[in-house]
């Protein structure tokens, strides 16, 4: 079974490894990374994105030793688009959290009229953090909590702009 996912993955962090582990125990995998151009379309919050290459470099650190755990090939491909590669052939399967599933439908009805035949969507549900609420990236770069979802109110968060050189 081959499984698709997609998302900006910045930072990668214990909510985005639920979605990785069950997209591993199902099959290969292959993570649609936004790229830089789509990336800050996809946001709810206006917020720094890192480039492609470094968050594309954390994410393959973070899914080689779960490739390897469950015997898996996996491959982090490029996305420009929001329906990105689910909507190829070669797919069975696709991941999504609850707020995905309506672009998860989408890509069913892309996939219809091209002829292909619908994946199966699989909703991962939330993680929750210390507070109840759920894991997200936007939490972690305001620095609200850190990757795994433990309550960091002394820390500062990454900010809307990228960090200058100076």
């Amino acid at each position: 079974m081959h499984v698709a996912l997609g998302g900006t993955f910045d930072p990668v962090h214990d909510g985005h490894l639920a979605l990785f582990e069950r997209a591993f125990e199902l099959g290969d995998v292959t993570v649609g990374l936004t790229s830089d151009e789509l990336a800050p379309k996809t946001r709810h919050v206006d917020r720094y994105v890192r480039p492609f290459d470094d968050r594309k470099a954390d994410l393959e650190a973070e899914l080689r030793p779960l490739a390897e755990e469950y015997g898996r090939e996996f491959e982090v491909r490029e996305l420009d688009k929001p329906t990105g590669i689910a909507t190829e052939e070669g797919f069975d399967v696709l991941i999504v959290s609850p707020e995905t599933r309506g672009g998860g439908e989408r890509v069913n009805e892309i996939r219809e009229e091209k002829g292909l035949k619908p994946l199966r969507i699989e909703v991962v549900e939330h993680v929750p953090a210390e507070d109840g609420k759920r894991i997200s990236s936007t939490r972690i770069v305001s620095g609200e909590i850190d990757r795994h979802g433990n309550l960091t109110p002394d820390r500062e968060g990454r900010g809307r702009t990228p960090p200058s050189d100076e």
